[in-house]
């Protein structure tokens, strides 16, 4: 016991000696000092899937309160305010990791889970990553933070869940698999969708399986504390997570290692026989989502939900992830407390236009045409939550971010700087890397890593499930643009998301934007120009490289 309190002890004052070290000024980042291999933290990524900003928004105490009195009688007198204090999930425990670290407000992803992974992975938006639909596979030329982490900082690395980055099945997940990622490990689906929570293709990467290869067994049954054996889907997920973490800190305690933890839900199944949408298991749900899910009927550990809405199997959904990760934590936090955890969500959520398929419920006033697949905020803005040493509890961050900033920001917690330059997806070249280490916020109180109005971050979009419309948006730390089609005046649209947060004011546009550079960059009008032109020259809808 005194040896493991020695080490913990040790491993958390040189991981707080590197983040001083990482701490920068604003638009900078200094290179950390180098570390030894036991002075490397451990880090577990979650992701949640079609999990957006507004069924999670009990992680931003006031949120609403303050968008209803922005919108209400006393504000900008939106005749349908009342739909802003809708229903959000119960999630007690990512309500706890938010007020253990931090919170960002304004993290942006990629429309569709395939984009936004690789933006994780790669540091780059969805048209350097060339993967903009969820059926495109990302290459092997691509760097991953995972390879750095493996092979420069001796971490053991695993992956458990939903992979979606090797395309699908129809092109024989031609692209990246996990172990060509970098990963030991991988125990999950690398399809976009479970057949059923219940019945699904369990597939492996281990020390036997060459990178490009993998093997299907049977889905396990499994059980975490707290839980009953089953071979549901995300318990499965939990359990295999904390079994390899268990297993490191008995290997070798002093070895880091990071965990990639994916969950399905809350995603529609491929099986839509009773329904598209999974009933958890029972002992996964707190006693609020309890009643409401047996008050409609749905039918408990199944695919049957009875007579309940979207929004009562997306609430019951999140809950049951939120149930699952509290459990790991539980588990994760008595082997070691000063582990990194970061959750987000991988776009926003979706509103299909299908029967007890569409799921906002609560924030957005405005939910036809916007969701998952959008680049409006209800399909990009994504719930955001750090915690781990020195990041200081109870605090929130409202600088734009994006979730291509995790792979600079991951690295920078384990003790490097991310590079400039990274391969493009054929190999033949480099190009720049999109995202910023956010460590200056971090741990250095910094409130800011992009300029607040030359800066900007993407989100891009080509939705298969709309005949393939394509929109791209990009903002500043004011504005925004909401481009379809085309990258032009006419194809776009202008937001001022502090004012308007829930897109539902469009501003005047300039008539033209020739000479906008001799404008005052704090002008509606330099703002809408310099986002188009970004637009126009750096997304997938651009018009020259």
């Amino acid at each position: 016991m005194l040896l493991r309190t020695f080490w913990n002890t040790a491993r958390c004052f040189a991981a707080l000696s590197s983040i001083v070290a990482l701490a920068a000024p604003a638009y900078s980042q200094q290179r950390p000092a180098p570390q030894r291999q036991d002075q490397r933290p451990n880090i577990l990524l979650v992701i949640m899937d079609d999990v957006g900003f507004d069924v999670t928004t009990d992680m931003y105490p006031g949120l609403i309160d303050g968008l209803e009195k922005q919108y209400g009688p006393s504000g900008l007198k939106n005749p349908k305010a009342d739909a802003i204090k809708g229903r959000p999930a119960s999630t007690p425990n990512l309500d706890q990791l938010a007020r253990k670290g931090m919170v960002f407000s304004n993290a942006w992803a990629e429309p569709f889970c395939s984009p936004t992974r690789a933006a994780i992975l790669t540091g780059l938006y969805a048209v350097k990553a060339n993967v903009l639909t969820y059926a495109d596979p990302l290459s092997q030329h691509y760097t991953s933070f995972v390879q750095t982490l493996k092979n420069d900082g001796g971490y053991s690395t695993a992956i458990f869940g939903k992979w979606h980055l090797a395309g699908l099945p129809a092109n024989k997940y031609s692209g990246m698999k996990p172990k060509e990622a970098g990963f030991d490990l991988f125990k999950g689906n690398m399809h976009a969708a479970l057949n059923t929570y219940w019945d699904y293709d369990y597939m492996i990467q281990d020390e036997t399986t060459p990178p490009s290869e993998w093997r299907v067994e049977k889905p396990p049954v499994k059980s975490i504390p707290g839980i009953a054996p089953t071979n549901y889907s995300e318990v499965v997920k939990a359990a295999d997570t904390l079994e390899w973490i268990t297993a490191r800190k008995k290997e070798n305690p002093n070895k880091p290692w990071f965990a990639w933890l994916a969950f399905n839900l809350s995603h529609a199944t491929t099986s839509s026989k009773p329904s598209q949408m999974p009933v958890p298991n029972k002992d996964t749900l707190d006693a609020k989502t309890l009643d409401e899910m047996a008050s409609c009927g749905g039918k408990f550990g199944s695919m049957d939900t009875g007579n309940c809405n979207g929004e009562v199997v997306m609430r019951a959904d999140t809950n049951s992830l939120d149930t699952l990760l509290g459990k790991l934590l539980e588990q994760v936090d008595k082997m070691d407390p000063n582990t990194y955890v970061i959750v987000l969500g991988d776009n926003g959520t979706p509103m299909y236009g299908r029967p007890n398929l569409d799921f906002i419920d609560n924030m957005y006033i405005t939910k036809k045409g916007r969701g998952k697949g959008t680049a409006y905020e209800s399909g990009a803005r994504v719930p955001l939550a750090i915690r781990g040493p020195r990041i200081p509890a109870g605090t929130r961050s409202d600088e734009y971010v994006h979730v291509a900033d995790l792979f600079s920001t991951i690295l920078s917690i384990a003790g490097f700087k991310a590079p400039d330059k990274v391969p493009t997806g054929d190999g033949a070249g480099t190009q720049s890397l999109d995202g910023i280490s956010l460590a200056p916020i971090l741990f250095n109180n910094a409130k800011t890593v992009r300029d607040p109005s030359r800066g900007f971050i993407l989100t891009e979009s080509v939705d298969l499930m709309n005949k393939g419309k394509k929109q791209v948006g990009a903002r500043n730390a004011t504005y925004k643009v909401v481009c379809t089609e085309k990258a032009d005046i006419q194809g776009c649209e202008l937001y001022n998301l502090v004012s308007d947060p829930l897109e539902e004011y469009p501003l005047p546009k300039p008539a033209s934007c020739s000479d906008y550079q001799s404008w005052k960059t704090t002008a509606a009008e330099w703002s809408f120009c310099r986002l188009q032109e970004a637009v126009a020259k750096e997304s997938f809808l651009a018009t020259k490289k």
